[in-house]
């Protein structure tokens, strides 16, 4: 009983708190806040992105953008079915290379050398084949080619240079 004063202070005290915080008022309270005005119209015109230009489909000598995988003729400006074969067509690199190429040339090809300015000899000044068969026949070329008698191609030949 010694404490019992004190525990009924600190209890009166809690009960008296928590029923202050409660906020189960009979009026109403009003909103002291200015209403917002809300506008259909923006105040300042509305800035529309610029769309990006579109590459034409074909560059200045006539190299299609996108070409077909299989080398079907002509190609477009994007990536879309192949008229022929029915294949999405692929991005073609010589499309943005400042090199001459072929119309229609091959997608990912790299721009071709210069050809040189004279074609070598099939045979050297000794008579040398550039080109013979690897299994001995008679003759030779100046590129690798199916060799006449039995039809294998030609293998490069060392003591032709």
């Amino acid at each position: 009983m010694k404490y019992f004063k004190t525990l009924a202070i600190l209890f009166f005290t809690s009960v008296l708190f928590f029923y202050s915080c409660n906020d189960k008022t009979k009026s109403t309270k009003e909103d002291t806040t200015p209403a917002v005005e809300v506008s259909d119209t923006p105040k300042t015109p509305a800035v529309t992105p610029t769309p990006p230009t579109k590459e034409p489909a074909q560059n200045a000598s006539g190299v299609w953008h996108y070409t077909c995988r299989i080398g079907c003729p002509g190609g477009a400006g994007s990536a879309v079915k192949c008229e022929t074969c029915g294949n999405i067509l692929a991005h073609n690199t010589t499309y943005h290379s400042n090199t001459n190429s072929t119309p229609n040339s091959a997608p990912f090809a790299t721009p071709a050398a210069p050809p040189a300015a004279t074609p070598e000899p099939a045979q050297n000044a000794a008579g040398v084949w550039h080109y013979t068969c690897s299994k001995g026949h008679a003759g030779g070329a100046g590129s690798a080619v199916a060799c006449g008698t039995c039809s294998t191609t030609l293998t490069h030949n060392t003591a032709y240079h």
